[in-house]
């Protein structure tokens, strides 16, 4: 198994060391482009589970990061997410009683099919 990073591989140190275990299990390398140390010795899994350990510590630290910057933006009044498509009733009606395919009104109400589908549910129209 080649990988670039092994941090990059797993996302938890147990996920990281189960892998490991298969691998051996399977007579299967496990080679990092970027660390430089051979898990089929002593040493050499010590390191891998020690770096894992570290990759998985600045995993939780950004993501806690994350979910604070997030909040402190709620609590601020920041609208998160994508705006919000505003499309004109009457001309989604007009253009339903038009018969044109969904991509051609979705492209004419400048807003995505999806979007389209979901508030011509909302409208209680039957699409097309």
């Amino acid at each position: 198994m080649l990988v670039w990073r092994f941090d990059r591989f797993a996302r938890s140190v147990k996920h990281l060391l189960t892998a490991l275990e298969q691998f051996r299990a399977l007579h299967v390398h496990f080679i990092s482009l970027q660390e430089q140390f051979d898990t089929s010795t002593p040493i050499g899994h010590a390191m891998f589970t020690i770096i894992g350990a570290m990759a998985e510590l600045e995993r939780d630290i950004i993501r806690e990061r994350v979910k604070a910057g997030l909040a402190q933006a709620r609590a601020k009044g920041v609208r998160l997410g994508r705006p919000t498509v505003r499309i004109d009733r009457a001309a989604l009606a007009l253009l339903l009683d038009q018969r044109l395919p969904l991509p051609e009104i979705a492209r004419q109400l400048r807003c995505s099919r999806s979007t389209l589908k979901r508030r011509i549910r909302e409208a209680g129209h039957a699409a097309p």
